[in-house]
């Protein structure tokens, strides 16, 4: 049996309202024993029902409202009591207190949404977006997350694993009952444009997936360049702030600064780097080092040039370090003669805040967030779904293998199995427990 859980749901601080969450099988009898107003036990679900919670003492601690939910029609499949009190933070701890005198326990990070899941209620996919729904920086992450809550990427994967659990039932009758004149004959031919369909749409979801994780969770774009070509100023003028320090010392970044910026639909996590250069500065140098770990870990690059004076070997080193990398070349100092043009480069002032618009274009374009709303929902929201379907879709190519070269078909089967199975990690339906031991750890209490 379950126990009886409790947490404050609402973020932790002033306001007018907050919840505190009840949830298990004596829930509402617990609930009840502290509640003065209507018996508890005997509402019906759904309902709101005002009172008190009284303390031990038989004191008021606060006046309520009490919606009980009944199981298994609840967020977890259980019996639940949420309490709507005041919002100040010792009323809602003295209703907290108040449970956990009263046969309650403090729930788990993320133990509300394991129960949905252990319950039925949810499947990974939905309890992942429910937190994405929390975080969305912009609209296509809510909007993204709030489909996935819908069940749109459960679907996408369920149609996958119909279509794997089709086939393999058709193997196994044929190597089971061999006998059965009206079982479908699979042959090599037979599954080949079977297993070549799925790996096509697969192809199709992780490219997509590529675009829908950068709007969901935001693009890490590093901004960098040699010293003192207005880097600092750069995200200055991106964040419309003065939160990195400007000078025209060179090396005067001797460490990352970052900032988050949204740009209609997207979302940047800016870093701004120490200037690249060969230093005998102990501390300088290790902030370049940062600076490089930055640049192959980023989705997107800013790399300031400045257009005052002539390029470099600094300046061609780092044009050569990034040329692999999605980038966007930004001449800086348009306020200063130009030493030398280019068509691919943005021409701004960062210290005049002149450019702006030409760079948010830019940016736009580059990252090509808004091809999103023409993918129909077939994409994944996070690097665990993108890698489990790689799995799968790997596992499908060593089937197609098998299958030119005339494999077994048993053998052949083990790889569909495969996919199968690393489909199902994805939604929860094949899961190892400590997998989800890990996931609902990253919920806040109350969620």
């Amino acid at each position: 049996m379950h126990e009886n859980i409790c947490a404050i749901a609402t973020p932790y601080g002033v306001g007018a309202i907050s919840i505190v969450r009840a949830s298990g099988p004596l829930a509402i009898e617990l609930v009840n024993k502290i509640f003065k107003g209507k018996d508890l036990t005997k509402v019906n679900g759904y309902t709101i029902n005002y009172g008190y919670i009284i303390d031990k003492n038989g004191n008021i601690v606060d006046e309520v409202l009490a919606n009980v939910y009944r199981a298994p029609y609840s967020f977890d499949g259980e019996n639940m009591v949420e309490i709507n009190c005041h919002g100040g933070i010792l009323v809602t701890n003295k209703v907290l207190e108040t449970l956990l005198e009263n046969g309650f326990r403090l729930a788990e990070k993320g133990e509300f949404s394991k129960r949905a899941f252990l319950n039925g209620k949810m499947d990974l996919t939905s309890a992942e977006s429910v937190m994405d729904v929390i975080s969305a920086s912009n609209d296509i992450a809510l909007q993204s997350s709030l489909s996935s809550l819908r069940s749109s990427t459960r679907n996408l994967i369920k149609n996958f694993r119909d279509s794997i659990l089709d086939l393999m039932a058709k193997i196994e009758v044929n190597i089971d009952y061999p006998e059965y004149d009206d079982a479908v004959d699979v042959t090599h031919p037979y599954m080949k444009p079977i297993v070549d369909n799925m790996i096509k749409e697969m192809e199709e979801i992780i490219e997509n997936s590529k675009v829908s994780t950068l709007a969901i969770h935001g693009i890490k774009t590093a901004i960098i360049g040699k010293p003192n070509v207005g880097k600092s100023s750069l995200l200055n003028m991106l964040l419309d702030e003065d939160k990195a320090i400007v000078s025209n010392i060179a090396g005067t970044t001797r460490d990352m600064v970052e900032g988050e910026l949204n740009i209609g639909n997207i979302t940047l996590h800016l870093i701004d780097t120490a200037g690249i250069r060969e230093s005998d500065d102990l501390v300088e140098a290790i902030g370049i080092k940062r600076s490089e770990k930055a640049i192959s870990e980023a989705d997107l690059i800013l790399l300031v040039l400045d257009q005052s004076k002539p390029l470099d070997d600094n300046d061609q080193e780092l044009l050569k370090m990034t040329k692999n990398k999605k980038r966007i070349l930004i001449a800086n100092k348009s306020d200063l003669k130009p030493a030398w043009n280019d068509d691919l480069a943005i021409s701004i002032s960062a210290l005049e805040r002149d450019g702006m618009n030409l760079l948010t274009d830019k940016i736009k374009e580059v990252t090509n967030i808004n091809a999103i709303y023409s993918m129909d929902n077939r994409y994944l929201n996070n690097v665990r779904q993108i890698d489990l379907m790689k799995k799968a879709y790997n596992s499908l190519l060593d089937a197609k293998n098998g299958i030119d070269n005339m494999l077994d078909i048993s053998l052949i089967e083990i790889d569909i199995n495969n996919a199968f199975e690393a489909l199902g990690e994805i939604t929860g339906e094949s899961y190892p427990e400590e997998l989800i031991t890990a996931l609902f750890t990253k919920f806040c209490l109350g969620k």
